[in-house]
């Protein structure tokens, strides 16, 4: 019923309102708090609050367990899910536009250097991973997937909120996410295939054939339609700039992810074409609200589909403890070393190790696969457990991320000068 959707988006709203406030009251960042929020009011929490308290609990004759378990929210609810795919568009938008293609272009040799190295170091500890873990090639693929990726839409927002996006460090950042981003749009075609198609090679084929003509595609219109998104914007409404803004980022983004293209690397394409007109400022001031409205509703979403239960499994708390353990120093190394190819200096690099950390939406989505496969190109309890690991292993990055990167400063007062110090020493000549 409609008002019973609406009272459901109200609630939505006023819970990351309040975590909002709770954040900015301790002086934390927002976002573990608004993933928290959202676990808060899951069907999974406040859903099944009457299975641990019971029934009858009663103020002024009113039932308050029942109210409460009343005020459960679906993660899948159809404005939720779609706001949080809005959330994720809007700020890779954003990162395009801080990102121009001629930026990308001169940058393209540090990018390939960062990513590699990036690529190297954490997909293969996640091969090893994944393979010690459940024994299956396909099980080590999607599990390398998982703790590789890292989180763009969290990173993005991080980066915004700390006001790193005009530093030295967000270079290498930018640049390792458009590497990731570029390569999990072919990755994930790989997976569907292998995993929804029960290991048919022919179709990962045709379906990486798609994605790399539609990126491609995207490639050619950012390099020649600077006229069209030009002329896209010249008015002098703004209601008009948001509305014809919205419509090409969020019909282009739709377009991508119904040919199983992620949505994100396509509004980020959208955001560098955008880059290149004369109204990024104008955009920026218009947008910045929507943007982080619906970023606040995807980090909801994240705590909302996350099942605390399926952490009582003794083999996923295991897998998830490795994942972390394993994975957090192997994108701190790659991140610092990601720095250092940009030529930045010991402090900045350990920040862009810090920041990499998070992981996030394509973790999630990778985990949808594996359990959309159960019993096709996976066992059901192997792709079971692979998207309860995620679940957990993204929570726990997502959080963890976000506090290394608002407490970098205290973490390179003890660091950098070690590595400093470490890289200053002159080995002694050899004696004659």
């Amino acid at each position: 019923m409609t008002e019973l959707a609406l009272v459901d988006v109200g609630l939505l709203f006023a819970a990351v309102a309040f975590a909002g406030v709770i954040a900015s009251r301790i002086n934390q960042s927002v976002i573990p708090f608004y993933i928290l929020a959202g676990m808060l009011f899951s069907p999974y929490v406040l859903g099944r609050l009457s299975e641990f308290v019971g029934d009858g609990v009663t103020v002024a004759g009113y039932d308050v367990v029942a109210w409460l378990t009343g005020l459960a929210l679906d993660g899948h609810t159809e404005f939720i899910h779609l706001g949080a795919e809005l959330g994720i568009v809007l700020l890779l938008f954003f990162l395009g536009l801080e990102f121009n293609l001629d930026r990308l272009i001169a940058a393209k040799e540090r990018i390939g250097k960062a990513g590699s190295v990036d690529l190297a170091i954490n997909f293969g500890v996640g091969l090893v991973l994944g393979y010690a873990l459940f024994r299956e090639p396909l099980a080590a693929f999607l599990v390398a997937g998982v703790v590789y990726i890292s989180s763009s839409a969290i990173i993005t927002k991080s980066l915004i909120d700390l006001g790193w996006i005009a530093n030295d460090e967000s270079d290498p950042m930018l640049g390792t996410l458009v590497y990731e981003d570029l390569f999990i749009a072919v990755y994930l075609a790989v997976a569907s295939a292998l995993v929804l198609g029960g290991g048919s090679v022919s179709e990962a084929a045709g379906q990486i054939g798609i994605a790399m003509g539609f990126i491609v595609g995207l490639l050619i219109l950012v390099y020649f339609g600077t006229a069209f998104f030009q002329r896209s914007l010249e008015t002098d409404s703004h209601e008009f700039t948001v509305l014809r803004t919205l419509g090409i980022t969020v019909l282009i983004a739709g377009a991508a992810l119904s040919l199983q293209v992620s949505e994100a690397v396509a509004a980020f394409f959208v955001g560098m074409a955008f880059s290149s007109t004369g109204h990024v400022h104008q955009l920026e001031d218009l947008l910045e609200a929507l943007r982080d409205t619906f970023a606040a509703v995807f980090f909801f979403w994240i705590g909302l589909i996350t099942n605390p239960a399926v952490f009582g499994d003794a083999f996923v708390l295991v897998a998830i403890a490795a994942a972390v353990v394993l994975t957090t120093p192997t994108k701190l190394v790659s991140g610092y070393l990601g720095g250092r190819i940009y030529d930045l200096d010991a402090r900045r690099s350990v920040r862009v190790g810090l920041g990499m950390t998070t992981r996030g939406e394509f973790s999630l989505i990778i985990a949808s696969i594996a359990l959309a496969g159960a019993g096709v190109g996976l066992a059901t309890g192997t792709a079971e457990t692979i998207y309860a690991m995620a679940v957990g292993y993204v929570l726990f990055m997502s959080i963890l991320g976000t506090t290394l990167m608002q407490f970098s400063g205290r973490i390179e007062s003890v660091v950098v000068p070690r590595l400093e110090s470490r890289e200053n020493v002159t080995p002694e000549p050899a004696a004659d």
